[in-house]
């Protein structure tokens, strides 16, 4: 196609729409300067978006008369630099998805919507100081008070003067029109934050020498700081921290989950001497865009968030840490699927400074990449302090039977602990009263109307609640094909804490899931409830398991922990191991040993002995043998292409479609499995398929990637569905 040169320079813009392509535009008029990094607003067919601006090209393979003119430029400056903008060129490219989808991705709400980087500040001035107050006040007390006050009060704001003259706006209005006052609208400076640091723990010897080792780096190099539970991982890496904070650069911590989040804002505040800023989706949108604000602007030193907080500017960046690298939380399943793990990686190498990956269960990917030498693997093998590690032991459930998910064997243990003045955690990976209701009578299990999945109890709300789709409805005591009796079959977390609550009546019990934990400011006053001590009993799922200090917890049970043993994913045996791991690292890190009980109706199973005796060093090794042999990940590269529609037929011609491309490319050594069903065939009304590419050449299969993605957006078959491309999955169902 050819190229139209033109006297003025096209705007390359990203626009928030589903399509793999940027969009020219001419200059917007006015006096200002486009820059790659500004924010324009376009028209787009009969609605105006905003967009960002990727590049200036001298030319277009469109006619500048077929070429809009961007309405308005929105930033006099650019919002994001150049690195910015090769991150999300990146992870379009590599994700293969359209790249405005990750710029909005990469951008708080108000910019994605047009609003200004600062929120103006209204303040009050004095337009004529050498007004007369006293001969106002004879005529006109209010005006002449308010005169006084910003006599005294250089430029307040108008909230200040609200605080102390609650109806000055009145007295105000007359003094405005006479100007004798102006009301003036200015941008907030950010407050920078100036480090006080406080001493922290001394150090054992692996510790000092993991912080030695990476204060060596010279430029970008991926360690792998692999602790066990209770190492102190932390305390290294405020040490860490403390050290490129004082050569005036910026740190990036990056945590699974949001419940993390305010304990350690809280440590490092405590050690640093100044709050860091804090991004997470329990935020709301004017906190985001204050926090990326003083992020981008160096004011703000240190950066903790979550998944999305991998894409904030920071133009002094200088150590990345990501803690609990091993979790799944890091990979976004919907939309935009990425690795925020990863991308950590890829823009420490690009910025050239280090990147420490934090974890007592290291994912099997990162530790091959040590073993290759791609990493430095850095050990922490002992807890800090002197806590010894938590005695793990079995419960057999064949010998004792459950009540409510709980065994006799688990229940003593749990009064004895209490008694002794220890905390208890009992874990559950499943939220809810039950995981079903079933009829007494003929077996019939409530399911999803919309989804082929069973419905979960939740007996509080008095619902069914599907936890794939979120339908809920009423729960109902009579069988609709029998008319017997429903019953809820199995446990959840409710139905664990009101067996808890009959068997210990006079203790504080808290539970803590993705239910009990809706409202706002929830989880931060239950976990400070856990921390204190002040809760005897803690029911939780998954929350629960990770990076969490809790001094009083000395006892875990873990109740369903047969779940993992047989499933049909190939990463069941590393997930299992460390859920198991994660959880059991909660308990005994003070003084007092830990004590962790694993209920399981398997007891013999060869998992349970090669983690008692080797730990998850064991399992890991194990696994990595078994990827090996059968060609999996790490050893493999896979992609998951994924298609949904009201009718099954359309989802499988679009896969349909894709395959046959694929064959025609010619791609030797690309491995295309399927299309079949998903395991979850279907959700939310729509039925889903998939198809697997596998392949040991990740280039190999990154070019098939890229051809069938644009297979794909020209197929008039393939719009009847809904697809996605999924590098690296994590899930594949």
């Amino acid at each position: 196609m050819s190229n139209h040169a033109t006297s003025s320079p096209i705007l390359r813009v990203a626009v928030n729409v589903p399509l793999s392509r940027e969009f020219d535009y001419l200059v917007p008029p006015g006096d200002g300067t486009p820059r790659p990094g500004c924010r324009v607003e376009v028209p787009f067919g009969r609605r105006r978006e905003t967009g960002l601006i990727l590049e200036l090209a001298d030319g277009s393979s469109f006619a500048p008369d077929k070429l809009k003119q961007a309405t308005a430029l929105l930033d006099a400056s650019p919002l994001l630099d150049p690195d910015d903008l090769w991150l999300i060129r990146f992870t379009s490219d590599y994700y293969h998805h359209p790249i405005g989808e990750v710029m909005a991705a990469s951008l708080p709400s108000l910019l994605r919507q047009g609003k200004g980087l600062y929120t103006a500040v209204e303040r009050v001035r004095l337009a004529d100081p050498a007004i007369d107050i006293e001969a106002i006040a004879r005529r006109a007390p209010r005006q002449a008070e308010l005169l006084e006050l910003l006599a005294d009060d250089a430029l307040p704001t108008t909230a200040e003067l609200t605080g102390k003259l609650p109806n000055w706006r009145r007295a105000a209005k007359p003094l405005i029109a006479r100007g004798v006052i102006a009301i003036e609208a200015a941008s907030a400076p950010d407050a920078i934050d100036v480090p006080r640091p406080a001493s922290g723990p001394a150090l054992n010897e692996e510790q000092q020498a993991a912080v030695d080792r990476i204060r060596k780096a010279k430029g970008f190099e991926a360690f792998v700081l692999d602790g066990v539970t209770g190492s102190g991982k932390t305390d290294v890496y405020l040490q860490l921290i403390e050290t490129t904070l004082a050569a005036g650069k910026q740190v990036l911590v990056l945590v699974p989950e949001i419940g993390l989040t305010p304990q350690l804002v809280s440590r490092f505040e405590k050690r640093l001497g100044f709050r860091p800023a804090a991004l997470h989706s329990s935020l709301s949108d004017s906190e985001r865009l204050r926090n990326w604000r003083r992020v981008r602007s160096g004011a703000a030193r240190l950066l903790v968030g979550t998944r999305s907080a991998v894409f904030t500017p920071m133009p002094e960046l200088g150590l990345v840490i990501v803690d609990e690298e091993h979790d799944h939380s890091f990979k976004q399943q919907e939309g935009l699927r990425y690795s925020a793990r990863d991308l950590a990686i890829v823009r420490g190498k690009r910025r050239d400074v280090p990147v420490v990956l934090g974890s007592a269960t290291p994912t099997l990917e990162v530790l091959k990449h040590s073993a290759d030498g791609a990493y430095t693997h850095l050990l922490l093998p002992r807890r800090a302090g002197g806590a010894l590690p938590p005695a793990l032991r079995l419960i057999d459930l064949n010998r004792y039977p459950t009540r409510d998910g709980l065994s006799d064997p688990l229940l003593e243990t749990v009064d004895a602990h209490l008694a002794q003045g220890g905390q208890a955690l009992i874990y559950l990976n499943r939220r809810g009263f039950a995981p079903t209701l079933i009829c007494g009578n003929c077996a019939y299990v409530a399911e999803c109307r919309r989804c082929d999945s069973r419905m979960t109890v939740h007996a509080s709300q008095n619902e069914l609640r599907c936890h794939h789709c979120g339908a809920t409805e009423a729960i109902y005591a009579e069988c609709p094909e029998c008319t017997g009796t429903m019953r809820p079959l199995g446990e959840g977390t409710q139905r664990l804490e009101e067996t808890l609550v009959e068997a210990f009546p006079d203790r504080r019990i808290v539970r803590i899931d993705s239910d009990s934990m809706q409202r706002k400011g929830a989880i931060d006053a239950a976990l400070a409830e856990a921390t204190s001590g002040d809760a005897d009993i803690l029911v939780g799922t998954q929350m629960l398991s990770k990076g969490h200090h809790f001094p009083r917890l000395t006892l875990v049970g873990i109740v369903n922990a047969d779940q993992g043993l047989f499933g049909s994913d190939f990463r069941s045996d590393e997930r299992l191991a460390q859920s198991i791991i994660q959880v059991a690292g909660r308990a005994g890190r003070e003084e007092r040993a830990g004590t962790v009980m694993i209920q399981t109706a398997f007891p013999e199973h060869p998992f349970w002995q090669r983690l008692f005796e080797s730990g998850y060093a064991g399992i890991a090794d194990d696994a990595l043998t078994q990827r090996r042999d059968s060609a999996w990940p790490p050893y493999t590269r896979l992609a998951l292409l994924r298609a949904s529609a009201h009718r099954e037929s359309d989802a499988f011609t679009c896969l349909e479609s894709a395959r046959q491309h694929l064959g025609s490319v010619g791609l030797d050594g690309l491995r295309v499995l399927g299309p079949v069903s998903a395991p979850l065939r279907r959700k939310a009304g729509r039925y889903r398929a998939q198809l697997l590419l596998e392949s040991s050449d990740r280039r190999m299969l990154h070019r098939a990637l890229a051809s069938v993605r644009a297979r794909l957006e020209e197929d008039r078959a393939a719009r009847r569905a809904r697809w996605s491309i999924d590098v690296d999955p994590i899930d594949l169902y």
